[in-house]
């Protein structure tokens, strides 16, 4: 038990002083100014409240209700003063420890003798090994015991749903997306959304652990997933160049990814059709080797392929303005039909190959990066002004002429094109993008180089050494 604080003591020694101010006579007289037929004393059984002046000519006792309010009034000050020092005492501590906690992790928290936390296990194995049956992520005490050993290193996004932290884990690095209170339906979405059967796979966000968090004062959501430290594709493209093999290499995997999330999976470990509703470069991650995976779900439908109905998800959120596409700006979407909502991803996949095209290097010659219809609308636009730019003047990001003199630049180009048709029924499907990129990527002129040697890859060029024999590709 901890020990009082000093504030509390101080308090009740006060207590005990003002009770020594009313005396309890048992058994005894007391003095009476008034009572003169009994020598000025009278006898009493309690406390002695008796007047010793005269009010008026006449004696003045009080009433039993000035009696009551006497007492009650200073214990109910009393009783405030107290209760608020022992809430400040008692937050003061736990937030204390909940600091502590949040910084330094809480290894007594670990679910013992579970296999999956055993020392010598890395996030990679543990989550392969979860994968194989299900495919729905990691046991929920596992889950909730890795996200209290994190220690939170530095933040490295923040957005309206809270902040992005990197963190460790037994020396692994992790990222931890905070949402707050407010946006507790956000986190349990994308938590429920990441935990779908079969949806992990190399061109989705790495999902590890949800959980919520207790610091005294609120109450923190965490969602812990991969750390992928080149950011989002929307940093990266603000920072670096690509060459030509370099853009089709991400816009594929961009594509594959949204086809994955988009693909419905039968069978009894079968996967729902996801559509994503706020695909952006800012939601898009850039891995180590060049290629992308897709995050933030905290928006995404799921398609019922039994009764063909969409779960909508209830929050106040809404897809990002700038890369809403025509029919969700001026609600003319049919919200029943799934493949609505798939379209409205193609249409923001389009939007997003622009941004990738113009960080294109061809021959020391790129444009700035920017955001699509950055010379339309101001840097936040309402909707009403997206829908007078899309809508009703039907502008779409503008395409130099230099890009159809580069076959990969023409060839996402015309890619890109086809995503943003006003008609939404006349856009390519995510499958059909990743197969013409696919086909693109591996199709070429072949020229035969008898070679025994070494094989040796160069951009942008590709090599594949079969049977002595190398294929030279020219991209």
């Amino acid at each position: 038990m901890r020990p009082l604080p000093r504030t509390l003591l101080f308090v009740f020694s006060n207590l005990i002083c003002l009770s020594q101010n009313i005396v309890e006579i048992w058994g005894l007289k007391c003095k009476c100014d008034i009572c003169k037929t009994t020598n000025y004393t009278c006898e009493t059984t309690g406390y002695c409240f008796v007047s010793t002046y005269i009010k008026n000519g006449e004696p003045a006792y009080f009433t039993s209700l000035e009696i009551a309010a006497f007492i009650a009034i200073p214990t109910l000050i009393l009783c405030i003063v107290v209760g608020a020092v022992y809430f400040v005492h008692t937050s003061y501590h736990r937030r204390d420890a909940a600091h502590r906690h949040l910084r330094h992790g809480d290894d007594a928290l670990e679910a013992p003798e579970h296999p999956l936390l055993n020392k010598g296990v890395s996030l990679k194995h543990m989550i392969e090994m979860t994968t194989s049956g299900s495919g729905s992520g990691l046991p929920l005490l596992v889950q909730r015991s890795i996200a209290r050993q994190i220690q939170l290193v530095e933040i490295i996004g923040q957005g309206r749903f809270g902040e992005v932290w990197r963190g460790r884990w037994r020396g692994e690095n992790v990222a931890v997306k905070i949402f707050s209170s407010r946006e507790e339906r956000s986190w349990f979405r994308e938590a429920e959304i990441y935990q779908t059967v079969m949806l992990r796979h190399d061109n989705i966000l790495g999902f590890i652990a949800a959980d919520n968090k207790d610091n005294g004062t609120w109450t923190q959501l965490w969602l812990i997933t991969d750390y992928h430290e080149h950011g989002s594709l929307f940093d990266f493209l603000g920072r670096n160049t690509l060459d030509t093999n370099g853009m089709i290499h991400m816009a594929l995997s961009i594509a594959t990814g949204l086809a994955h999330l988009h693909m419905d999976i039968m069978g009894t470990q079968g996967k729902p059709a996801i559509a994503h509703r706020d695909l952006k470069s800012k939601n898009i991650l850039v891995k180590s080797n060049g290629t992308c995976a897709i995050g933030d779900l905290g928006l995404a439908v799921r398609h019922d392929v039994t009764t063909d109905t969409v779960d909508i998800p209830l929050n106040n959120r809404v897809g990002t303005k700038r890369y809403m596409a025509p029919e969700v700006l001026d609600e003319t979407m049919n919200i029943d039909q799934f493949d609505s909502f798939k379209r409205a991803d193609v249409y923001a996949l389009g939007l997003i190959f622009w941004e990738i095209a113009r960080r294109c290097n061809v021959g020391g010659i790129y444009d700035e990066y920017q955001l699509p219809f950055y010379d339309a609308v101001p840097p936040d636009p309402t909707i009403e002004e997206m829908r007078r730019v899309v809508c009703c003047e039907r502008q779409r990001p503008s395409i130099p002429n230099r890009w159809q003199s580069c076959e990969a630049l023409h060839v996402i180009s015309k890619l890109m094109k086809e995503c943003w048709y006003h008609n939404a029924t006349a856009r390519l499907t995510a499958l059909r993008i990743k197969k013409t990129l696919a086909n693109f990527r591996a199709s070429g002129e072949m020229k035969v180089l008898f070679n025994d040697g070494a094989l040796e890859v160069s951009s942008p060029k590709f090599f594949v050494l079969c049977k002595n024999v190398l294929y030279q590709t020219n991209r």
